[in-house]
């Protein structure tokens, strides 16, 4: 039912919490697409060994050619009703599926949006700022579906921002849609297999997201935090040099524009600009600003 795919590289010291945090999933009907991304430490001995033990994961070795032809290359393999995105160094709620196909079934939707641990990465942050170990058990919370409740919606631009706030009444507020990373929503197959991230950028997910935004016709809001994000600071967005984010910045808001300008309607152009295009453009301002300044 569930295809998770999986870009890995370079990643031993997470890939057996990562995927166990599948294995130790209440729903059990998935499956993990691991691209193997040309890692050079012993990632594809980890995963390979993991496969032998659960058929369930999959593992395809590839050239290194980054985060974008990774999950490009998982989306041909996918073989699951929905989809979602899983990065190496992070993990999920045990229930984060179980929560998330219940929504699906009862609702019918192209995407369910999900948010993410705060509470775990600020006191990952914490424990690497103070050099103090890291905690290796999470107490994970017991949510419940039905007293956590979901907002169901046909307009997911009136929610979905990566600015600071969006002109929402007070009680709606707390389905705001943030940020767009491509780790936070579970996906219908035939929505999201076709979208193709832009390759030899970083910032990737921001076109990405824009374009999945143009397809989806009904989205469900969970705002409960599922993700289990690890701020990883051999990561490759946090060791790219200055001026690769700023041109990586330019590409993705250049596609971004271009494909709004041909496909979207007049109100998708104006929320899209208003809520993600203009925080974008500030961001780039800010990066030239400081590479200027250095």
């Amino acid at each position: 039912m569930i295809s998770v795919i999986i870009p890995v590289y370079n990643a031993e010291a997470f890939l057996e919490r990562s995927l166990g945090s599948l294995i130790q999933q209440t729903y059990k009907d998935w499956e993990a697409i691991c691209v193997n991304d040309g890692s050079t430490d012993s990632s594809g001995e980890i995963l390979r060994e993991l496969s032998s033990r659960d058929s369930r994961i999959k593992v395809l070795d590839k050239i290194n050619e980054g985060v974008s032809q990774a999950r490009n290359e998982g989306l041909l393999h996918v073989s699951g009703d929905y989809v979602m995105f899983l990065d190496s160094d992070d993990f999920l709620h045990p229930k984060a599926m179980e929560l998330l196909i219940d929504i699906t079934k009862k609702e019918k939707v192209d995407l369910v949006a999900f948010t993410y641990s705060r509470s775990y990465r600020l006191k990952t942050l914490f424990s690497h700022m103070l050099y103090l170990p890291e905690r290796k058990k999470i107490k994970f919370p017991n949510f419940d579906i039905n007293s956590a409740g979901y907002k169901v919606t046909d307009d997911i631009y009136r929610y979905a921002t990566e600015g600071p706030d969006l002109d929402l009444p007070e009680n709606e507020k707390k389905w705001i849609v943030k940020h767009c990373q491509p780790w936070r929503g579970l996906y219908k197959t035939e929505v999201v297999k076709p979208l193709k991230f832009l390759s030899g950028i970083i910032y990737e997910d921001f076109p990405w997201w824009g374009e999945l935004l143009l397809k989806v016709k009904r989205s469900a809001i969970l705002n409960l935090p599922l993700y289990y994000y690890y701020p990883n600071r051999k990561s490759y967005i946090f060791k790219s040099k200055q001026q690769f984010k700023i041109d990586s910045l330019k590409k993705a808001l250049s596609a971004s524009e271009k494909l709004y300008s041909r496909e979207a309607t007049e109100y998708q152009k104006q929320m899209w600009e208003k809520n993600f295009l203009i925080p974008f453009r500030t961001k780039l301002d800010k990066k030239l600003k400081r590479s200027k300044k250095g």
